[in-house]
């Protein structure tokens, strides 16, 4: 299959023109006349993953590989040398990132990995209408997501009526979530005291654990195509203690 034409199915889907300003989604290596012959479906591009791939393939990821200007392709740092080893091999790059917030992975983990039902959504924000007390409502995504450890920050709130939910990083998006309690990762130190000033509490999940769910929600979408996908596990660049 053509590379252009796996690049327009998923444009279809999660349209590359609604990524934020400052992504960098779409095609980033590789030919639209290419010929394909396997898909690989990851969070992120590593260097296990791509001495393990055939040549001539495809990577499909969330996180972009490029994301800043490089002036070279030298020397073994990141990203430099997995982008040589992918040209090297011939392996195509397609990254679909806040397109596929948007469209699908926010969705995907509210509904298929939380267990909850989306009421309205604002931009990147789910927001979902619950009574529940805030201990009860921690120890069920410590459960869903299978964590033993989870940080949160508690403004005194205890009964939640409505949950604003982010996947990735939603720190930035705090002066607009109008919830009880936001839930996403990466939070700032700054951030939760802005959040304890104004009762809002916050559930940290971890970037990772939130977005790590990207290939199994896209590979649903990809047996629409007579292609093999394949789910490649990403490594969490952190580990716990």
């Amino acid at each position: 299959m053509k590379l252009s034409e796996i690049y327009h199915f998923l444009d279809k889907i999660s349209p590359f023109d609604t990524q934020e300003s400052w992504d960098n989604s779409g095609l980033l290596l590789g030919n639209l006349n290419d010929e394909i012959s396997k898909v690989y479906v990851s969070l992120d591009v590593d260097k296990d993953l791509l001495l393990n791939a055939e040549e001539n393939s495809l990577f499909i990821t969330h996180h972009p590989l490029i994301f800043k200007g490089l002036k070279h392709l030298s020397g073994e740092k990141y990203p430099n040398e997995l982008i040589t080893l992918m040209i090297k091999k011939n392996i195509a790059l397609i990254c679909m990132h806040t397109n596929y917030d948007l469209s699908h992975l926010n969705t995907y983990f509210v509904e298929e990995i939380l267990g909850f039902k989306i009421t309205y959504r604002d931009n990147f924000i789910a927001y979902v209408d619950m009574n529940i007390d805030f201990w009860d409502l921690v120890s069920c995504i410590k459960q869903s997501l299978k964590l033993d450890v989870i940080k949160t920050s508690f403004c005194g709130k205890t009964q939640i009526q409505r949950i604003g939910i982010c996947t990735g990083s939603g720190g930035d998006l705090i002066c607009n979530v109008d919830a009880d309690c936001f839930i996403s990762g990466d939070f700032k130190y700054h951030q939760a005291f802005e959040c304890l000033h104004n009762n809002l509490n916050l559930i940290d999940v971890g970037h990772f654990e939130s977005e790590r769910y990207f290939a199994n929600s896209l590979a649903k979408e990809l047996q629409n195509l007579s292609l093999k996908a394949i789910i490649s596990v990403s490594k969490n660049p952190f580990q716990y203690f």
